[in-house]
C-alpha cells in the first residue's frame, strides 16, 4: 500500500477529485493549507505596490492506495493539477505499513475503501 500526498492549487482541487474518482480511488482527505516554494521569492505587484506574498494558499490531499494504483493515481494528479506555471504544486509518496478500518477491523487493501 502507498500513502500519497498532494499539495496542489486550491482552484484544481474539484478537477483533480474528480478524476481521482474515475481512476477508482475512492476514500481521499482534503485540507485547506499554506505553504511556500520556490515562487517564495518571487515578487508580485498589486494595485502599484510590490510585495512578497509569504505564505500560499494550497490544498492538501491525502490518500491510500493498494501499489497496483499507485502509478496511476500519481499519473492521474500530475495530469490534472498541471498547470504549467510555478506553483503547481508537489506529490509525496510513502509506503505504507497497514491500514485498519476501525469499525469493522478489517485490514489492509480491504480496509482501504470499496472497489480496491
Amino acid at each position: 500500500m502507498k500513502f500519497i500526498i498532494a499539495l496542489i492549487k486550491p482552484e484544481k482541487l474539484e478537477e483533480v477529485l474528480m478524476a481521482l474518482t474515475l481512476v477508482g480511488v475512492i476514500a481521499k482527505t482534503a485540507s485547506a493549507v499554506s505553504g511556500v516554494g520556490r515562487q517564495n521569492g518571487k515578487t508580485q505587484v498589486y494595485r502599484g505596490n510590490e510585495y512578497h506574498p509569504g505564505m500560499i494558499p494550497k490544498v492538501k490531499i491525502e490518500i491510500a492506495v493498494p501499489d497496483s494504483l499507485a502509478e496511476k493515481t500519481i499519473e492521474k494528479i500530475c495530469e490534472t493539477a498541471n498547470t504549467g506555471h510555478i506553483g503547481d504544486g508537489k506529490i509525496f509518496t510513502f509506503d505504507l505499513d497497514e491500514a485498519i478500518r476501525v469499525r469493522t477491523g478489517e485490514t489492509g487493501d480491504v480496509a482501504l475503501g470499496q472497489g480496491y
